[in-house]
């Protein structure tokens, strides 16, 4: 199905990814694109790709980012609410590093503060993270520990309940929320 779904994207997503690539180009300057590693399934950490949306962070310090961060750009908001900034993801699917629906892949810095504070945060790398998931479209952004607990729930709600069956729920959502061009919550 990634592979099908991919394929049928590639040629109006590389156009949509020119298109806001010169746009950031012409209003932010370099880099067009945000590599950043993540934490994939077992644990194994994969460089992901995105537009960018955001001015770069000075201190070198990992947060997670929030709904209304000051760090986004007026474009960097338009790409967030219109997911184009995902875009670039389609090649982490096609590298197998990702898939379609799963939970989000999470900062490997993250990811050693969560394993500490949160009791079986590392069942969710058991599956292939996604684009898109059911804590993306039934919950959103976390921005601190408590909020992430809480996305977890709904991480592991997919991990324990993983097939086809919720795979197009969460596709049938992920179309209704993004739709919308708004944020869950």
């Amino acid at each position: 199905m990634d592979f099908l779904f991919v394929a049928l994207a590639a040629l109006p997503a590389m156009i949509l990814i020119a298109a806001c690539g010169l746009v950031i180009l012409l209003l932010m300057g370099r880099p067009v694109f945000f590599v950043q590693n993540r934490t994939g399934k077992g644990g194994r950490i994969f460089r992901m790709f995105k537009l960018r949306s955001m001015q770069p962070c000075q201190s070198g310090i990992v947060v997670a980012t929030a709904i209304n961060d000051a760090r986004v750009t007026p474009f960097g908001r338009f790409l967030r609410l219109s997911h184009l900034d995902e875009l670039p993801q389609l090649w982490n699917i096609v590298k197998g590093d990702m898939t379609l629906i799963g939970p989000r892949p999470e900062q490997p810095a993250l990811v050693e503060v969560y394993r500490a504070e949160l009791p079986g945060y590392d069942l969710r790398h058991s599956v292939v993270p996604g684009l898109t998931g059911w804590a993306q479209v039934y919950y959103g952004y976390a921005a601190d520990l408590e909020e992430t607990r809480t996305k977890l729930e709904h991480d592991l709600h997919y991990v324990y309940n993983f097939g086809p069956a919720i795979d197009l729920k969460i596709l049938a959502r992920t179309i209704l929320v993004y739709s919308n061009l708004t944020y869950v919550r």
